[in-house]
């Protein structure tokens, strides 16, 4: 069958199954088309209706996803539009001066206050005394802080934010999870943000090296993670640090420590016992090794390694060495073992590694057992005896080949005390375990614990955990090192009685 003839029963078939006034559906024009393009969805259709011009056809309207703008922002009102457009007039007007490092912090906030001050002024669109300070203090954090960010960095209720995109943003307050009343314009957006965070301390994101660990001014722990390998969208996660760094006395007061516990881990530091802090992910390990090196005395000289600075210490002699990943040509690396390795040259009395992780406990345990007592580091574990089944693992990381009875035997002489922290399922951290390394009996490590959480208390009615951490009743055998030194240990912190941590 030719063209004109499938054109001819097309058309007898229309004419079969249409009523008598009824208006064709579909023009011969359309028809033809159809005929002729079959699927192909590319080629446009006639307006329908013979006498309708192309001008007043009807048209779709857009998808949702289609609502955006260009930039990826999604419609907003009247004051999100001047904001953007103050926004963009500000680079426009500014331009380098933004990243002038001549200028202090104070200079260039005063300078783009300015600007904007006059920016609004000069606005077509009337703004009340609150809508112009609330634009300015946005726009200049969209310029020099970090965005819709900035409020939640701001409330010190909230301890960690967690950024899945541009669109949802959750915080964590007293342990709990909550979503956030905030959102980015757009993917473009919060890149900008996350490369503002990792520039200002020498770190870059992109393409090619799209995770990165960083941190803020006040320390607060940042880690970036950019598509293609983030599938959803740039994805932040922002661990706050207070302002002001936990003391041991706030410890008590959250119920993350007893008294008894902390005299004893006061007499460790003191006597220069090698200690090391395991736990989960969020549970205060790096909170509670700050707590720990302000016992350590002021006169001795302190090493810290870290893959981003973190640790607050209060001591004035303190050297801080933080690693470095390779650059845009894969070269200039330098790793935790390579820092480790270093730190055993600079005359230190104490080494604390932020956290290991890799073939540097290696390293660090035979610094342990060479001289470099008292030191202090952390490790991702679930239980004290975890802790050392991942430390025998991280030592064979180091690709020495050493058969399992000497590694084990260099964890036994070389950790004298590791205390365990557990995130409960009320939202408290608490230190569950404090307990001591032994020996070696046979081929296995022994551990004992000094103190450990007692959960047969149940919980109160708001779901909050009445257990309370106690003396196990033995007596470490590291006390016998304590008392040598002269450092006082007062007996009852072994006293068995069941006592109720201090409100």
């Amino acid at each position: 069958m030719n063209l004109s003839e499938r054109l001819a029963a097309a058309k007898q078939r229309e004419a079969k199954h249409r009523e008598p006034n009824e208006q064709p559906k579909l023009p011969a024009e359309v028809v033809v088309a159809e005929v002729t393009k079959g699927d192909d969805a590319s080629v446009q259709s006639p307006p329908v209706g013979g006498d309708q011009s192309p001008a007043t056809a009807p048209t779709t309207s857009p998808k949702p996803e289609q609502q955006r703008t260009d930039s990826g922002a999604r419609p907003t009102d009247a004051l999100s539009t001047l904001k953007a457009e103050a926004r963009q007039q500000l680079f426009s007007r500014l331009g380098s001066r933004l990243s002038d490092t001549s200028m202090s912090e104070a200079q260039l906030h005063e300078l783009v206050r300015k600007e904007l001050t006059q920016l609004v002024q000069a606005a077509e669109t009337p703004l009340k005394s609150d809508e112009r300070r609330r634009l300015i203090r946005e726009v200049t954090d969209d310029v020099l802080g970090y965005g819709p960010l900035q409020n939640l960095l701001d409330d010190d209720s909230v301890t960690e934010i967690m950024v899945n995109g541009p669109d949802n943003v959750y915080v964590e307050r007293e342990g709990r999870l909550t979503r956030a009343d905030v959102h980015f314009a757009s993917e473009e957006h919060l890149r900008r943000v996350i490369e503002r965070i990792v520039g200002r301390v020498g770190r870059r994101i992109d393409e090619s090296s799209p995770l990165v660990d960083a941190r803020l001014e006040d320390g607060s722990r940042v880690n970036a993670i950019i598509p293609p390998l983030a599938f959803s969208g740039s994805t932040l996660t922002i661990r706050k640090f207070g302002k002001v760094p936990l003391m041991v006395d706030d410890l008590v007061a959250k119920d993350s420590l007893s008294p008894q516990m902390v005299d004893l881990l006061r007499a460790c530091v003191q006597a220069k016992l090698n200690v090391l802090v395991s736990g989960g992910t969020g549970t205060g390990k790096t909170t509670l090794l700050n707590v720990l090196s302000s016992f350590i005395p002021g006169d001795e000289r302190i090493v810290t390694i870290e893959d981003a600075v973190e640790l607050q210490l209060q001591q004035e002699h303190v050297v801080r060495l933080e690693s470095r990943p390779r650059n845009i040509e894969g070269r200039g690396e330098v790793t935790i073992r390579d820092l480790v390795r270093n730190s055993l040259r600079m005359r230190p009395d104490r080494i604390i590694v932020g956290e290991v992780r890799g073939g540097e406990s290696l390293d660090m345990l035979q610094a342990m057992n060479t001289g470099h007592e008292g030191s202090l580091s952390t490790l991702h574990a679930n239980t004290p005896r975890d802790a050392v089944s991942r430390l025998e693992t991280m030592v064979l990381m180091a690709g020495m080949e050493l058969p399992l009875r000497a590694i084990r035997e260099q964890i036994s002489s070389a950790i004298d005390v590791i205390v365990h922290l557990t995130r409960l399922r009320d939202g408290t951290r608490r230190v569950t375990h404090v307990t001591e390394v032994q020996g070696m009996e046979g081929e296995i490590i022994t551990l004992q614990d000094a103190f450990a959480f007692d959960y047969h208390a149940g919980v109160d009615h708001t779901g909050r955990f009445l257990g309370t951490t106690k003396s196990t009743g033995v007596r470490p055998q590291f006390t016998e090192r304590i008392l040598e030194q002269g450092i006082d240990l007062p007996y009852e912190v072994f006293d068995t009685a069941d006592f109720r941590m201090r409100r």
